[in-house]
């Protein structure tokens, strides 16, 4: 039965080809700096990757997709910019000076429209920006070089930028879209806040009030290294967003003695506005909680239509304690570590040709790189403040991940108050590389997937269509931590395929619960086929490599050993040598494991 429902569902399933550009040079001819790929055939309406639906609207992000036909507007040094752009109609683009320093900047509700933008940008001319569609580094404001983050080209660094430093005791700002602002796009820009013991939240974001039309373009966004900023860009209430070729540090909160508890370079998901559609392009990103999140507040609305691409999802290794140049508050507690990537709202969203790197754990989470399943967050007195978060259709493809505690975890569960939220499902998951899983030495399990449902109450809706296909990955302590009701409707539609792993010290796990509360805890369910029986009611798991696999599923392969794969090189290059008997052993014909030279051509020049 398990295998009928495999065939149909991989017949009623397909994939979507995906072409690749080589970046460009970025900086007066210095090698080195990203460049977005161009538009793909995947950005139409409607089509599918397996389960998952791709996202149906696309943000057309370009220059000439932002017309600013106007007059140019000089801001003095001592004038106010907000008030200014009050002054400033729609089409116009007003200059602020390379070089200097402003407090607040306010953009305020206009009748703009698609053919009359309001471009807010540096006055250094374009020759002294990274061209369209490269990404900007803290080079461009006269920084070198950041302790702890990959290297970036500069030989000649030079401040271009206009700065807005927030000094405000706390709240949000520097920059603050007022009710109603459309069409604003902002270019060569640094933002940031001042050093102080204030937390300060948003540094970019809405006022309480519905926003359209926004584009962050070759920016430098950034906290402090040692004072509590939570968040670069707040996308909630907000349509039309994009944030692009863009550099984004120093988001954390202070462990034990901070006034915050999680931190995002960009975030989105929370209120009533209609939110979405959103691009998050070449950019990267660096935050202690999130890299990037979306949900986890109170909301009735779910984010839509969201691409996530070519981004450098980071954190630094100085952030953990113990290891050299550390940095942490300034009273030296540890910042507040969570993962790389987190859905816990949100509906067609399309994360491809991203490098994340270093996750750990040891706070609230176990440091795995990727979380995806809807969460109804718990608010004050019982009250569950996201009964309808909702995370369906979400597609990762050409993705890799390194350096992490942890994989996935995927799957449906429940606020502190045990409420359950709407739906999770239609997940596809394919050619993806995640590379130096480790447990001890980053606080974490070893484990490649969590796939589960909030096991012991059964008003969670459960866990639906989720596929995995083609990857690679090698954990070292657990390949599969599972979990669900004991009673009540089970997970369904799991599809485990033409993947290569490393089996670790066990095949499968459970998440714990007992046997009275959890179906992975079966008495006598060791092996993965029982334990999935028991929580699934549909699945499939064929034509896979697991190393040192046991009791596993027929039509799987389990070689003894590392060595009897037939890497190229296991140590440095993951793809099958000519005469490894796993290649082109898939059942599409393709190698077994990620397509490695399509994961490099969508990750060239992300890192």
């Amino acid at each position: 039965m398990n295998y009928l429902f495999s065939r149909l569902f991989l017949v009623a399933c397909f994939s979507v080809c995906v072409t690749f550009t080589p970046r460009t040079d970025a900086r007066r001819g210095e090698t080195g700096s990203s460049q977005r790929a161009p538009e793909t055939p995947s950005k139409q309406a409607g089509l599918f990757d397996g389960p998952a639906e791709l996202p149906r609207v696309h943000f057309a992000t370009l220059l000439r997709d932002s017309p600013a036909p106007g007059k140019a507007i000089r801001v003095r040094v001592d004038e106010d910019p907000s008030e200014v752009l009050e002054r400033a109609s729609c089409g116009d683009t007003v200059e602020l000076p390379a070089g200097a320093t402003f407090k607040r900047l306010v953009l305020p509700a206009k009748k703009c429209d698609d053919s009359h933008w309001i471009v807010v940008r540096t006055s250094a001319p374009d020759s002294k920006l990274p061209p369209e569609g490269t990404r900007l580094t803290p080079c461009y404001a006269g920084v070198a070089s950041l302790p702890g983050r990959p290297p970036y080209p500069c030989a000649s660094p030079e401040n271009a930028l206009a700065k807005f430093e927030f000094d405000g005791k706390a709240g949000s700002g520097p920059i603050v879209f007022s009710p109603g602002a459309n069409h604003y796009r902002l270019i060569g820009l640094e933002v940031t806040r001042s050093v102080s013991p204030a937390t300060i939240y948003n540094l970019i974001g809405p006022d309480k009030g519905a926003v359209d039309h926004l584009i962050f373009d070759r920016m430098w966004v950034h906290g402090t290294p040692q004072n509590e900023t939570v968040r670069g860009v707040m996308l909630s209430h907000a349509r039309y967003a994009a944030v692009i070729d863009s550099y984004f540090s120093d988001f954390h909160c202070v462990a034990k003695t901070g006034g915050c508890i999680d931190s995002q370079a960009v975030g989105t998901g929370s209120g009533s506005d209609e939110m979405g559609p959103y691009k998050i392009e070449n950019n990267f990103l660096e935050a202690a909680g999130e890299c990037i999140l979306s949900g986890g507040g109170e909301a009735t609305t779910t984010p839509s239509d969201i691409e996530i691409r070519r981004n450098h999802l980071f954190k630094p290794m100085i952030w953990l304690r113990g290891q050299p140049g550390f940095v942490g508050g300034t009273d030296g507690s540890p910042f507040i570590v969570k993962n790389l990537f987190e859905l816990k709202s949100a509906r067609r969203v399309l994360f491809e040709g991203n490098v994340l790197e270093n996750s750990w754990g040891g706070f609230s989470q176990v440091g795995f790189a990727i979380l995806i399943g809807p969460k109804n967050q718990a608010g004050k007195a019982g009250r569950n403040l996201c009964p309808t978060c909702e995370v369906l259709d979400i597609t990762v493809r050409y993705n890799t991940i390194r350096h992490v505690a942890g994989g996935f975890q995927i799957g449906n569960g429940l606020s502190d108050n045990k409420g359950a939220a709407k739906d999770g499902g239609r997940y596809s998951i394919h050619d993806v590389v995640v590379d130096d899983i480790q447990s001890e030495e980053l606080g974490g399990r070893g484990v490649f997937a969590q796939i589960s449902t909030a096991p012991g109450v059964t008003e969670a809706l459960p866990l639906h269509d989720v596929r995995i296909d083609h990857v690679t990955a090698l954990p070292p302590r657990v390949l599969f931590n599972i979990g669900g009701p004991r009673q009540g409707t089970k997970m369904s539609g799991l599809t485990i395929s033409n993947s290569l792993f490393n089996g670790g010290n066990k095949i499968v796990t459970s998440t714990g619960g007992g046997p009275e509360k959890n179906c992975a805890a079966t008495p006598g369910g060791k092996s993965l086929d029982v334990v999935l029986g028991s929580c699934f009611s549909s699945f499939s798991f064929q034509n896979n490599v697991v190393i040192g696999g046991a009791a596993l599923p027929k039509e799987n392969h389990a070689p003894g050993k590392l060595e009897e794969v037939g890497f190229v090189n296991p140590k440095q290059d993951y793809r099958l040598s000519p005469n490894s008997k796993f290649k082109r052993a898939a059942s599409d014909k393709k190698d077994i494991g990620a397509d490695i030279d399509a994961v490099e051509a969508a990750t060239k020049g992300v890192r």
